[in-house]
């Protein structure tokens, strides 16, 4: 049995609490947010105060890997996400008939939900294992270190005027952890922070469909692009939907989505949004903005070795991602869950630490540096207003948008694009086989004069629509 304590009480701190207290283990939870969710799913999505997590109210993709881990770890709580309504969702059923499994189809699957449904589930599961202290409104101030050794020994944290010895301490603190901090500030040598600034905001609305009207509006696709922005919808729990807008930091027409009356002209012009908002949903929400975002990489081994051993990290303070791609949740599951099976070896801190780091460089660092790569490129080509495609597209980028338009037509390659949506394998893998290879050129030869195109408003058309009359005396 192993004592832990975790500094944070989101996501990933939850998730490796009750991952590490139904296998024995001793744990306590430090969370400087005193409010427990779940009486009211709505009040606490759309009302409760959460100034250091703003993605909390933005819509969630949460991806194939959190059914996977919890189906594995707390089958309870994914029961109970189900029964709060949160919705499986298989990208294969696109077909009018679903096309013959094939192994690992099971993990395709995604989770349709507002983040606060899984967030209550999982505070629930917690709240009843006897093995885990969850001290709500309470934060860590401090690591106890032991200096004895070459190397640093976290051994506990300080609470106001308490200890907490532990033989593992998590940070599960986020973006903002103070942990970095706490190690410099006690003389450690500094963790390796990564960061790659992303130049993209999002704005969305929630909407709630009619209770005597159609649930969704078909076989709609869940985005559409321009040169300059993109609009996506995400269905989610209890008849809830958002709609999405993503334009570059530099667009001079961002700060007017931030009008109801604007976004919703603007979202209208995308055909995934339009066929949504013709169903006459029922707004539930302002418009929730997001940006100065970043993509970061916190390691706490440096080219000398570990900074400090008997500490771990889990969920955005190892791999903060921005949410394009919806990795984070995903990522911190797994990150529990790796902790989880692995605690029993913490009583050797140098060796467990030196695992953890390998994890981390060989599991979550290659979706990061996807994330950074696609963050890139979509923020250049955000970035200039009034670029217009001109010229014959690269080979890349037709090769590209020849496998997103075959995917809607033939299931073998929505699989493999599936199998890397949900970080199942890398587009290398998934693409370059020799059976995916022979469907996209058969597409390719049945769609000879195939050139990328955009499916949104063009700028003209944009600028109308974002446009707002100066005020009158």
């Amino acid at each position: 049995m192993t004592r832990v304590a975790i500094v944070g009480g989101g996501m990933g701190g939850l998730a490796a609490a009750l991952f590490l207290g139904r296998r024995g283990h001793r744990v306590t939870l430090f969370e400087r947010d005193g409010h427990r969710p779940g009486h009211d799913l709505d009040r606490d999505f759309f009302h409760w105060n959460r100034p250091g997590v703003p993605h909390a109210v933005q819509p969630h993709g949460l991806l194939a890997p959190v059914r996977t881990v919890l189906r594995a770890e707390a089958p309870d709580v994914y029961r109970t996400a189900l029964r709060r309504g949160a919705r499986e969702h298989n990208e294969l059923d696109w077909f009018d008939t679903r096309p013959p499994a094939r192994p690992g189809d099971d993990d395709l699957v995604t989770l349709r939900s507002r983040r606060i449904v899984l967030e209550a589930a999982l505070h629930d599961a917690v709240d009843r294992e006897p093995g885990i202290d969850v001290r709500l409104g309470e934060a860590a101030e401090g690591l106890l270190l032991d200096r004895r050794g070459k190397v640093p020994q976290a051994t506990g944290v300080r609470s106001g005027v308490r200890e907490y010895p532990a033989e593992l301490v998590l940070d599960a603190a986020g973006r903002r952890s103070p942990v970095p901090g706490w190690l410099a500030g006690a003389g450690c040598r500094d963790a390796v922070v990564e960061n790659h600034r992303v130049g993209i905001a999002y704005f969305c609305r929630w909407y709630r469909l009619r209770p005597d009207g159609p649930r969704d509006p078909g076989r709609v696709r869940a985005g559409s692009v321009t040169p300059f922005a993109v609009g996506g919808v995400f269905p989610s729990d209890n008849g809830v939907f958002a709609a999405s807008l993503t334009v570059s930091t530099a667009d001079p027409t961002r700060t007017a989505l931030r009008d109801p009356e604007v976004f919703e002209r603007a979202a209208r012009t995308f055909p995934a949004i339009a066929a949504w908002l013709a169903l006459t949903p029922e707004p539930v929400s302002g418009v929730l903005a997001m940006g100065g975002l970043h993509n970061r990489w916190t390691s706490l081994t440096d080219a000398d070795g570990p900074v400090v051993t008997g500490l771990a990290g889990v969920g955005d303070s190892v791999a903060y991602t921005n949410p394009t791609m919806g990795q984070g949740v995903s990522m911190a599951l797994w990150a529990a869950q790796w902790v989880a099976r692995h605690a029993d070896g913490a009583g050797n801190p140098a060796s467990f630490t030196a695992a953890h780091h390998r994890w981390t460089r060989r599991t979550l660092r290659p979706w990061f540096d996807r994330q950074v790569a696609a963050d890139r490129a979509e923020a250049d080509r955000l970035a200039d207003p009034a670029r217009t495609p001109s010229g014959p597209a690269t080979p890349a980028a037709r090769e590209r948008a020849a496998l997103a338009a075959c995917a809607l037509e033939d299931p073998l390659v929505m699989r493999a694009r599936a199998q890397v949506r949900h970080l199942v394998l890398t587009a290398d893998q998934a693409y370059g086989t020799e059976e995916v290879r022979a469907r996209l050129a058969h597409w390719l030869d049945q769609h000879p004069g195939f050139t990328p195109s955009f499916d949104g408003p063009t700028r003209t058309e944009w600028e109308t629509v974002t446009h707002r009359p100066a005020p009158t005396a």
